[in-house]
């Protein structure tokens, strides 16, 4: 299970967050659904790891994210580009998350990642393609929780759809929890198991 409990956000003494609290157990799909700029990225960022909470505390089958190692919550962001080293090669980006060669491969084939891009640096790739990377990364970590935050809003609708049935098989097969921002409705009823509403915070900034 993957509990936030009470989590609150400032940024400047604003609010972003306030006393948010949600449960997702293995195998759900969970939407996270707001209005833009209500926290969702925020709330992604925190239960990741990425960003520490003002107050509450983000616990995986009652223990809290470890500061060392793999974590068991992996988060994948809409702006690959971000999370890429534009120094390194494609093939020792992916090769960061620790899985065998063996799995790696079989990721590549998954999310149609060309043997072609390994050898090539980030802004070598379109966003489609970078965002395959970042993906493999993020399944080659051994996750126990995905977070896809706008993950395939950029993209075209081909490459949506690969992406999203990639996601989903691999949380099937792992009975993998899957939380997810999407502001397409569509694609939001096919995918969520459950939905869970953000509320709006008086006075919040954007996040």
């Amino acid at each position: 299970m993957l509990e936030g409990r009470h989590l609150s956000v400032a940024f400047d003494g604003r609010p972003v967050l306030d006393d948010v609290s949600l449960a997702v157990a293995s195998g759900e799909r969970v939407q996270l659904a707001a209005p833009s700029g209500t926290g969702k990225t925020t709330l992604c960022r925190v239960l990741a790891g990425y960003l520490a909470p003002r107050t509450g505390e983000v616990l995986v089958d009652g223990s809290p994210l470890p500061r060392r190692g793999p974590c068991p919550v992996q988060l994948i962001g809409q702006h690959p580009e971000l999370t890429l080293d534009p120094r390194m090669r494609m093939a020792a980006s992916l090769a960061e998350c620790g899985a065998s060669e063996e799995e790696l491969g079989r990721l590549r084939e998954l999310l149609g990642i060309r043997d072609a891009w390994l050898s090539r640096y980030p802004h070598e790739l379109s966003g489609g393609e970078r965002q395959r990377f970042c993906i493999a990364r993020a399944l080659g970590a051994h996750p126990s929780y995905l977070i896809a935050d706008e993950v395939s809003t950029m993209l075209d609708a081909v490459t949506q759809a690969q992406i999203w049935r990639a996601l989903v098989a691999e949380a099937e097969a792992r009975a993998m929890g899957l939380i997810f921002v999407s502001h397409s409705p569509a694609l939001a009823s096919r995918l969520a198991t459950r939905v869970v509403e953000l509320p709006a915070v008086p006075g919040a900034v954007r996040g």
